[in-house]
């Protein structure tokens, strides 16, 4: 399942790429060709890419480097926070709110990004 944390086709909008389960229907993110579970085989799916904000933080230093590049201007510190999707995989992301905006159980929306997902406020 290579490639799990790139976007999916244009078809899909970005969405994400997680497993499901083919025994129990478990899902799974990043995608795997095994259950975490109970072991048993598992099929790629595309993720509903809709959820929750289970929790959050702000990354107030820089990721090592490499693989992180960071900017010509410095580092910033930016958000992140677990998202609990419809399928109940908690998926952690960049997520493009302030942090005095972050509100655990926000509805959010979560795409592929450059190999880390975002997430955004859900529409509506």
């Amino acid at each position: 399942m290579e490639g799990a944390l790139t976007a999916v086709p244009s078809r899909t909008g970005g969405r994400l790429r997680g497993s499901r389960c083919a025994d129990c229907a478990v899902a799974a993110y990043p995608a795997d060709p095994a259950c975490p579970r109970c072991g048993g085989p598992a099929e790629p799916v595309v993720l509903s890419g809709t959820g929750t904000l289970w929790t959050w933080t702000v990354q107030r230093y820089a990721p090592k480097s490499p693989p992180y590049v960071p900017p010509a201007a410095g580092f910033t510190p930016y958000t992140v926070g677990y998202v609990e999707l419809a399928e109940g995989v908690r998926v952690l992301a960049v997520l493009d709110i302030r942090p005095e905006d972050a509100e655990i159980g926000m509805p959010l929306t979560v795409t592929a990004g450059d190999g880390v997902p975002r997430a955004t406020r859900a529409a509506g």
